[in-house]
């Protein structure tokens, strides 16, 4: 199968067009939701240094993978590297990787939707003032009035999918791009207007600072450094194809290390953002860091409640919540569309309307995990519990595993310098190492972890 010099869906307007693109994908409920509530788990600022480290190793060494075989490719996951492995006379089997990432971003958006309808039935809800003075059972009462009630999460779910599939069927340029362009920029204020907001705990602010940047290695364990290290390879969108599609449109002039280093940067920018917004509040209210994941929806809603301005800065920040989970969502369908209008010729707004309607079905099976269908279990979890086990537990890292293999091993080291444009000096011989041995290494310790090989 020849290569293309193109995709057929068109390419970036510039590098920021894409950096955005690519930001938006990784920046979702990954930053906002999970990163504070792991942080506040285990112990703040020394997990915050190990995060940092392993952005460092692990996942600009993967992205800069993943984009290099998209770039190079040309085509949807499966199609690059199928073609990829044609031209280093590899087996074609490697095009499974390639429909395993397309799978598993299919899964993902399937479950994430419904959590992200979740923030968007907060929007009202904090705007219209429902948690002021909230008690910690009223905000736990308000939540699972919210998700006992199929119809009602049903109908938040659907909303969503609608508003990520009309991004989808506009094309790369005036969908894609265009969406980014605005939502990505409006996604840094409200985070910046927040942390304004939060500035005003005074003590609670200095706490947070602390808490997040003073390292108290004492309170760092061998499962938190595993945790970081799992957290950084997920938080960019490895290893679901989203990255790589998103490479394929990347016009050939753009510098791929520079890139990756520039969406990294943003993207735990975010994450660190999202913490001084949170923390604060968290704190101003007497309540603990590590709270898990009802962080978002039961105790940030009652520290709203009970600040000035909570309500309208409540609302806001639910906003930035849908932002982000919508720039995801916008990524995870576009590698199966891609894949839909290159092998099966369908037109965009067709692949659009029959992937998008698939996973709002198996999103059926989420929404009805949360109450109607609690006890429909398969080894012991729920539809819900089951999926996200799959795909970031087994998918993505065995993913990511693999993508650092086809690209430092299968990959003749002439294809990756020419694509990566770092010639044969410092820093390409860095990432050679990185993506043969320390990345990979790491991956699977984390993948060990997550499966329950380690006992740690």
């Amino acid at each position: 199968m020849a290569r293309p010099t193109k995709s057929i869906h068109g390419e970036w307007t510039s590098r920021w067009a894409f950096i955005l693109a690519a930001t938006g994908s990784a920046v979702g409920l990954g930053n906002i939701w999970k990163f504070p509530y792991i942080t506040g788990e285990n112990g703040g600022g020394a997990f915050v240094l190990v995060y940092l480290a392993c952005i460092a190793v692990i996942g600009i060494p993967v992205m800069m993978a993943e984009v290099l075989i998209g770039r190079r490719g040309r085509q949807n996951p499966i199609n690059s590297l199928k073609s990829l492995a044609e031209e280093e006379g590899r087996p074609k089997a490697w095009r499974w990787l390639g429909a395993m990432g397309v799978l598993a971003g299919f899964l993902i958006l399937s479950y994430y939707s419904v959590i992200a309808g979740q923030a968007l039935a907060y929007i009202p809800r904090l705007f219209f003032g429902v948690f002021e003075g909230v008690t910690p059972d009223g905000a736990a009462s308000i939540h699972s009035a919210l998700v006992n009630d199929p119809e009602r999460l049903l109908a938040w779910h659907t909303i969503f999918m609608l508003i990520t599939m009309f991004v989808v069927t506009r094309g790369v340029q005036h969908g894609l791009e265009k969406s980014v362009r605005f939502m990505m920029p409006t996604l840094f204020i409200i985070l910046v207007m927040l942390v304004g907001y939060a500035a005003n705990t005074g003590e609670a602010f200095d706490r947070a600072l602390h808490f997040l940047f003073d390292p108290d290695f004492s309170k760092l364990s061998a499962n938190a450094i595993l945790t970081a290290m799992g957290h950084a390879f997920f938080t960019l969108s490895l290893g679901m194809g989203a990255i790589m599609v998103y490479g394929s449109y990347l016009p050939k002039k753009t510098s791929i290390f520079k890139v990756s280093v520039t969406i990294s940067l943003m993207d735990t920018g975010v994450a660190l953002l999202a913490g001084l917004a949170i923390f604060p509040l968290v704190f101003a209210n007497g309540m603990e860091a590590g709270a898990g994941p009802s962080l978002i929806f039961e105790t940030l809603p009652i520290a709203f409640g009970h600040m000035a301005g909570g309500a309208f800065f409540g609302g806001i920040f639910f906003l930035l919540l849908v932002f982000a989970a919508w720039s995801s969502g916008i990524s995870l369908v576009e590698p199966i569309v891609a894949w839909m209008t290159e092998n099966h010729g369908l037109s965009r707004r067709n692949a659009t309307m029959l992937s998008g309607g698939i996973i709002w079905l198996l999103g059926l099976l989420t929404v009805f995990s949360f109450n109607i269908g609690q006890e429909w279990t398969l080894f012991g979890m729920t539809a819900f519990g089951l999926l996200d086990y799959l795909t970031a537990n087994i998918m993505l890292p065995l993913g990511g595993l693999l993508i650092a293999l086809f690209a430092g091993w299968m990959m003749n080291k002439t294809s990756s310098a020419e694509e990566l444009a770092l010639g044969n000096g410092v820093l390409y011989h860095i990432w050679l190492i990185l993506i043969r041995f320390i990345s990979p290494l790491a991956i699977l310790l984390v993948f060990a972890n997550l499966i329950g090989l380690l006992n740690i």
